[in-house]
């Protein structure tokens, strides 16, 4: 009898057969977590708008978007370029309207070189006001903390 008992309380195992695992094995997910991380690290800074501008400093604050901008720029040539393409100012308003159909926002970012006529900034800002494109802002660099104190209202 009692190596019936003994026998019995082995019946339910079976041998060589392992208990299932209750944990979760997060190490590859680390890994692939680990290798997105320097991906989005490296390409992050290549997202930048391509046209190389020297754009004038001004104090004003940051601007919150969660869709990409819209950028106009206007390069010391005088060339216009929509986001990275170059484009000819007769063009320009009827692609922006093809593409603001699209989008939720029709705000646009204007980027004009510092050595730019004004006139020619204030020609493509007409053209978009004139195409309905009324929430046109433009882009300018924060100045250094040095160049703060200069302004004439901090001379005041």
């Amino acid at each position: 009898m009692a190596g019936s008992m003994q026998n019995s309380s082995r019946m339910g195992r079976r041998p060589g057969r392992y208990n299932t695992m209750s944990e979760i094995n997060v190490t590859p997910f680390v890994d692939v977590m680990l290798v997105l991380l320097v991906v989005f690290m490296i390409t992050a800074p290549l997202l930048t708008v391509g046209v190389p501008i020297d754009l004038p400093k001004a104090s004003a604050s940051n601007l919150q978007g969660n869709e990409e901008p819209l950028t106009v720029s206007i390069n010391g040539n005088g060339n216009i370029f929509l986001q990275e393409t170059l484009v000819k100012s007769d063009e320009l308003v009827a692609r922006l309207l093809a593409i603001a159909e699209n989008r939720t926002s029709r705000r646009i970012f204007v980027r004009g070189d510092r050595s730019v006529d004004y006139g020619a900034v204030m020609a493509v800002m007409g053209s978009l006001n004139a195409a309905g494109f009324n929430k046109v802002a433009l882009v300018t660099e924060a100045p250094q903390a040095s160049q703060t104190n200069n302004t004439p209202a901090a001379k005041k």
